[in-house]
């Protein structure tokens, strides 16, 4: 049976390439550490307080 990768979308004979999941896997890492920088909180007074606890707590972690 032949499969195409699901992330470069080549042909494959066993599923997702061993390469395209690692280098997913450190792209994915990446991103996350970039969220709290990309998180501005200063504009978001019409937010509930709740909300604005858990996500300062977030971009704090």
């Amino acid at each position: 049976m032949v499969v195409n990768c699901r992330i470069c979308h080549r042909v494959s004979a066993s599923g997702d390439h061993l390469d395209c999941v690692q280098k997913r896997s450190i792209e994915l890492e990446e991103d996350m550490e970039e969220i709290p920088e990309k998180m501005n909180l200063a504009g978001c007074e019409d937010l509930g307080v709740e909300i604005r606890a858990v996500l300062e707590h977030l971009a704090k972690s």
